[in-house]
């Protein structure tokens, strides 16, 4: 579970990332979930749009996703999602305690 501190640590680096992952209309399926677990491995933190069409709440978006990837949930914002999952060999992102 993420402190307030350290969520805030990534948004701030999560505000210059590019979305990498798009939620369309055919919801979570299990390519959308694959693909977002490999942007996971590679990144850590990872920015994921719920596009307008898609049939489902962004918030339960984001816990569906993150629960589906073992990853936390750093921000909801508009239709975008930030999940943040440390590397268990290697962490890029250094967290505040």
């Amino acid at each position: 579970m993420l402190t307030g501190k350290q969520r805030r640590h990534l948004r701030a680096l999560g505000h210059e990332l590019k979305v990498v992952v798009q939620v369309g209309k055919n919801g979570i399926d299990p390519g959308l979930v694959a693909a977002v677990d490999q942007a996971l491995n590679d990144h850590e933190l990872v920015k994921i749009k719920v596009a307008d069409n898609a049939d489902l709440d962004r918030h339960e978006a984001a816990d569906s996703i993150a629960s589906q990837t073992k990853s936390e949930v750093a921000q909801v914002l508009g239709n975008t999602v930030l999940l943040y999952r440390a590397d268990p060999l290697e962490p890029e992102i250094t967290l505040p305690t």
